[in-house]
């Protein structure tokens, strides 16, 4: 972190004066996780397209079918070694779960389920192709079984550290909450209202989105905390030359359905439209596709790991400057000297340089670590960031120095720590990032309190 040559001595204290420092920004691309450039079906150590972007969400879609072979038995060993897989990639899973498809399977759900006798639907996708089956999910013999699944899907994920995001499927093709091209109804309200509480009640403690064409569905999971997700940014015209999606459909759905500002609690995901090869041979504008995303709130962008154009790079670096949330250090105000036993009293000044907040409880925290050896006075936690919308952030905290600190020079340091670890994850828009992920953003002088006569 560059510190500007700012020294400002204010008001004399009992202790010492207080200093006022100053702290520069870095343009740098930060490896943050719950936002960012996505890998599709593939981590970020295997996915040569990255072409050295950073990313720290690995998005995945699994079919029922693969999740829970049996019934009852889900394949918690296949999940666990996608999680650590994504660990040791420095990313974290985010998933789908989906009950209907278009490739070559007859049926995306379980054999068990239609064995137990659950009804259902055959359908061809646009009258062509092989021929598939969904279940009719209005029947109790689906709901409970596929309700069940998302308990104990829960039990052992919700608030998972290698979770990211779960993106909230089961209807649909692909999970879209639709049945284009196959002449088959969706589920009734009630059933789709029910399917989505049982995502939101059975995972309260992770960020969760949903796709954006079910307008009911939408408003109800929006309503209870849940973001939103689009699969075609970049379209402008590429299904229609009198319609396209990002001019004639997601900012008008988010008005019919009044979650034009749900990004300030909950993610906004996009997909690319087919991908960035695309939009570049059709001629549309890279910059004006990204600056949608990002008027729009957007945490996450996922170009399906393909290859991107090189002529796009440099709009997608910055696209990653803004995407999500971008926390920086500003300013920090405290006495230069404090006693043991007392209260150091700190000001800070921060910024969140992004477009949309963080989702998460990580929280600020401040030490006090002896420069002479490697012992830590004191840690204090402050509020969590998450909800600190684009903008200024004034933040008051008194430290608390043992009594029984050695006397001596302290670094005064700075984290975000996750609300389940001491190890800091979130990087901050500034350098000097130290090798444990602290920053140390001033000096402090701790006396032994005189004794009193």
């Amino acid at each position: 972190m560059l510190w500007v040559a700012l020294f400002i001595p204010l008001a004399p204290m009992a202790t010492g004066e207080t200093m006022r420092r100053v702290f520069a920004e870095t343009d740098e691309l930060l490896p943050n996780p719950g936002m960012g450039w996505q890998t599709f079906h593939r981590f970020a150590d295997e996915d040569p397209n990255l072409g050295g972007l950073p990313s720290m969400s690995a998005y995945f879609r699994f079919y029922w079918r693969e999740l829970e072979p049996v019934e009852g038995q889900i394949d918690f060993v296949h999940l666990d070694a996608l999680l650590a897989r994504a660990r040791r990639a420095g990313q974290r899973l985010a998933l789908r779960v989906m009950c209907a498809g278009t490739n070559e399977q007859e049926m995306y759900v379980p054999e068990w389920l239609r064995a137990k006798g659950c009804p259902g639907f055959s359908y061809q996708y646009e009258g062509q192709g092989p021929t598939h089956w969904v279940p009719d999910m209005d029947s109790p013999i689906f709901l409970d079984a596929h309700l069940g699944f998302i308990e104990r899907l829960a039990e052992r994920y919700d608030g998972h550290p290698d979770i990211d995001l779960l993106d909230i499927g089961t209807v649909g093709l692909w999970g879209e909450w639709h049945m284009s091209g196959t002449g088959v109804d969706v589920p009734s309200w009630a059933t789709r209202r029910r399917i989505i509480n049982a995502w939101m009640r059975a995972f309260p403690r992770m960020p969760k989105v949903m796709l954006i064409g079910d307008a009911e569905g939408l408003s109800y999971a929006a309503q209870n905390g849940c973001g939103w997700r689009a699969d075609c940014l970049g379209d402008m015209g590429g299904f229609s030359k009198t319609w396209n999606h990002m001019e004639h459909f997601y900012r008008q759905q988010l008005e019919r359905t009044m979650t034009r500002d749900v990004w300030r609690t909950a993610p906004v995901a996009f997909e690319s439209c087919w991908d960035m090869r695309k939009w570049v041979g059709e001629g549309w504008d890279v910059g004006a596709i990204f600056d949608y995303a990002l008027d729009l709130h957007a945490s996450y962008v996922n170009n399906k790991s393909a290859p991107i154009p090189p002529d796009a790079k440099r709009e997608v670096e910055r696209l990653l400057r803004r995407l999500g949330y971008r926390i920086v250090i500003r300013s920090v105000e405290h006495p230069d000297a404090v006693y043991a036993g007392a209260a150091l009293p700190i000001h800070m000044e921060w910024g969140n340089v992004g477009v949309a907040p963080p989702y998460r409880d990580d929280r600020v925290a401040v030490r006090l670590r002896n420069t002479s050896s490697t012992h830590v006075a004191v840690t204090t936690l402050g509020p969590p960031v998450r909800g600190w919308t684009p903008g200024t952030i004034h933040l008051d905290i008194r430290l608390s120095v043992p009594e029984d600190a050695p006397a001596g020079d302290y670094a005064l340091e700075i984290a975000l720590l996750p609300p389940d670890s001491q190890e800091p994850v979130i990087r901050l828009a500034n350098e000097g990032r130290q090798s444990d992920g602290w920053y140390c953003v001033g000096a402090v002088r701790v006396a032994e309190r005189p004794v009193e006569r």
